[in-house]
């Protein structure tokens, strides 16, 4: 199998030259997401709801590489606020309660204060 681009149009792949996914073999790398809403770029100030917003970026480019959420194998979740991490956690079973991935929790910085988490998914591609 070739090496296949993934875009879900976000102004930043563009600026910044990287691709929201790369499907390779029978993996699916999905970039680190964040909850903006793309088509209006806009981003709440909620935790939660950008967290519901990163899967929802994130469910996108996994349809368009021919995977699901229901396929992930690895999560990294980012926070620059670690107090953050804990009201997420409902969502986060929502989304991935069926995949129950490998997991890991960062602090760190993200490239825009408004920005509370960036998540980061492999996943495989459905046989």
């Amino acid at each position: 199998m070739t090496r296949k681009k993934i875009s879900t149009g976000s102004p930043f792949e563009s600026k910044i030259g990287y691709s929201r996914a790369i499907v390779d073999g029978d993996y699916v790398f999905v970039s680190g997401t964040t909850g903006y809403d793309y088509k209006n770029m806009s981003i709440s100030s909620d935790v939660i709801k950008q967290a519901e917003q990163c899967f929802l970026n994130i469910q996108e480019a996994l349809v368009l590489a021919g995977s699901s959420l229901d396929e992930v194998v690895r999560v990294h979740y980012i926070f620059p606020n670690k107090k953050d991490f804990e009201p997420c956690w409902g969502v986060f079973k929502k989304y991935l309660g069926i995949a129950q991935p490998a997991a890991t929790m960062f602090i760190a910085g993200l490239l825009d204060d408004d920005m509370k988490l960036e998540i980061e998914v492999t996943a495989r591609i459905k046989k």
